[in-house]
């Protein structure tokens, strides 16, 4: 009778949902074998998924919990070649986010009139790039940081500006002086390269399977959109442009269809050739 127990409670563990808990605005990477699975879908909709970097009998899927109103409980369903399928259940946290206060020009809070339909497109212009999925591999190996300097405000910090508009901030800044060279975190083709309203001189590239790195404020471009980068290739050099308080980096990542926190998103892509 207990070894009949022992393999009913192992044949129920088995087909038992997996559950994950996951930090609003932080990306999570699901492996499955490459031979079994057929699909995945989130919210009834196919989850793009892609060769793993490093086994060639595994294939990767990234999931992105977005940092605003981010859902309590999300479901991801696998199908296999077997005929049948898993249930991989995301708990939502909120994590441990700070605040901090800024104060910058009232026109970089609340645009002219002028400035708004500039801003309309450049919000679509981004918004149409990051929706398309490269179906195959720009980046090669590891990421690295685009620059070696202390972090100033880490990602996901509730902002308030001038004491009245709230956000979160979207990236992770890095001190530099203006002019401190700036440095592609792996290898791509540039979709973005000019000046933006918010963000200043900026620098998109994509990198493939839907991940984008992204450079704002920079005070120079070394590279322009269409243009093939390698790994460390200097791309641009740091700056003040843009809404901001001072010169720095603003550095961010868009991978899951989401931005994600970009420190988190490289520890653990990178812990994948591990």
């Amino acid at each position: 009778m207990r070894a009949l127990f022992v393999v009913l409670l192992l044949s129920l563990f088995a087909h038992a949902d997996a559950k994950f808990p996951l930090i609003k605005g932080q990306a999570l990477f699901l492996e499955f074998e490459k031979k079994r699975l057929v699909c995945l879908k989130f919210q009834n909709k196919p989850l793009n998924f892609f060769p793993h970097p490093k086994d060639e009998n595994k294939v990767l899927a990234i999931f992105s919990l977005p940092y605003k109103n981010p859902p309590k409980s999300s479901k991801i369903t696998a199908f296999y070649a077997d005929k049948t399928s898993e249930n991989f259940l995301i708990q939502g946290l909120d994590g441990n986010y700070s605040r901090e206060k800024i104060t910058i020009p009232a026109q970089k809070i609340f645009p002219p009139k002028a400035a708004q339909k500039r801003i309309q497109k450049e919000r679509a212009e981004a918004n149409a790039i990051y929706a398309h999925h490269t179906p195959k591999a720009l980046f090669e190996g590891a990421f690295q940081l685009p620059l070696k300097s202390p972090i100033t405000s880490a990602f996901g910090v509730a902002r308030i500006f001038n004491e009245k508009v709230a956000s979160f901030h979207s990236g992770t800044d890095f001190r530099a002086h203006v002019g401190t060279a700036i440095r592609a975190v792996n290898s791509g083709i540039v979709k973005i390269a000019k000046e933006r309203y918010y963000a200043g001189l900026s620098v998109v590239i994509d990198h493939g399977f839907g991940i984008y790195s992204q450079y704002y404020h920079l005070s120079s471009l070394k590279v322009e959109a269409g243009q093939r980068v390698k790994k460390g290739q200097i791309i641009g050099a740091s700056g003040a442009s843009g809404r901001v308080s001072g010169p720095h980096l603003h550095f961010g990542i868009f991978a899951g269809g989401r931005q994600v926190d970009p420190l988190d998103f490289i520890t653990k892509f990178n812990a994948l050739f591990q």
